[in-house]
């Protein structure tokens, strides 16, 4: 496998030990093709992060560690390559730490392996754990900055959260579905894809006081833990739905969106209103095919522009800026599908 990386590098890309990476370059026998897989991705991230360090200017190195639902984790990634461009001749050369699922300890771990090799950021969307903010603690004992992204963690000492107003779109979703119900009887299912998250959490309370407040007729059922999995999300769902035949209607908060779709119809139910997050490609079909009707956007470039300033500042590059700089939230329909998605 031809490469050009030390065997450490390549090892700290991939999540694997040393040894595990020495053996899958030499083609040793008892190697899985999973991790031969993992190391070759490894090797080809590395290439397209060393691309383009020749450019003049000041260089940053910062490590984005996320969990998250790969649909979500690829928008994110060509958030911060694009926007990594406009700050040319500065150099942002980003180390992409994602998985679907990573329990706190290995978040910990990683976060731990990272600030023993240093950088100049981290920028993190993970959840809101005891474990987790000890581990920024560090970090920022140690001299490296912490950005927060989508999901705060606000007892940690991170420099900066970039991300939007939860509770405001929590409250943006509550108006849409309960004009949209009002006089109407309703029950909203609420999916959470981890009640860990705190930007999760955040966007629930906003929804429930809204609708405590001016729509208290229309009753809630929630589910979570689903990890925003199509499998395990739309399984919960289904259970859901057999359990309180009145759900009518979806505030999606967590993903999973086409297996809840799935579980509504497989109950062969009619979903009258169902709101979601984020524009990535699974959620841009469901709204021009009419299965979504609202998602509420916020742009993540503005919040990769603020996690990069962050840094910047931090490091002296850039006089007052960073911190928190929230983003907007915008409604959208089949009618007002950014230009920039199309």
């Amino acid at each position: 496998m031809a490469h050009e990386f030390l065997v450490k590098d390549i090892a700290f890309q991939a999540g694997l030990s040393t040894a595990t990476v020495d053996r899958v370059l030499n083609g040793r026998q008892g190697v899985r093709k999973q991790t031969e897989m993992r190391v070759r991705a490894a090797i080809r991230e590395l290439e397209k992060q060393q691309a383009g360090m020749e450019v003049q200017g000041r260089k940053f190195g910062i490590d984005i560690v996320m969990e998250a639902p790969e649909r979500f984790t690829d928008t994110v990634r060509d958030a911060f390559e694009s926007e990594a461009l406009t700050f040319l001749p500065t150099i942002f050369r980003s180390r992409f730490h994602f998985a679907e699922s990573m329990r706190p300890h290995e978040i910990v771990q990683l976060l731990d392996r990272i600030r023993l090799r240093g950088g100049d950021g981290i920028v993190l969307k993970a959840p809101d754990v005891a474990d987790i903010s000890a581990a920024v603690a560090r970090l920022q004992k140690s001299g490296i900055p912490v950005v927060t992204l989508v999901t705060d963690l606000p007892n940690a000492p991170r420099i900066a959260y970039a991300g939007a107003d939860n509770r405001a779109a929590g409250e943006t979703a509550a108006y849409l579905l309960g004009e949209r119900l009002a006089g109407h009887p309703a029950i909203v299912l609420v999916t959470l894809s981890s009640s860990r998250f705190r930007g999760e959490e955040e966007r629930e309370i906003g929804f429930r006081r809204t609708l405590r407040d001016r729509y208290p007729s229309i009753g809630v059922v929630e589910i979570s833990e689903g990890l925003g999995r199509d499998e395990a999300t739309g399984a919960l769902a289904a259970a859901a739905l057999s359990a309180n035949p009145g759900i009518n209607a979806v505030y999606s908060i967590g993903g999973g969106n086409r297996a809840v779709l799935g579980a509504f119809a497989a109950a062969a139910k009619p979903c009258t209103v169902f709101v979601a997050h984020d524009l990535d490609a699974d959620n841009l079909d469901l709204l021009r095919s009419g299965h979504i009707h609202f998602i509420l956007h916020h742009d993540l470039k503005a919040d990769v522009r603020t996690a990069f300033r962050a840094v910047m500042s931090r490091r002296g590059a850039l006089v007052g800026s960073g911190g928190h700089q929230l983003s907007a939230v915008e409604v959208i329909t089949p009618y007002n599908i950014p230009a920039w998605v199309r």
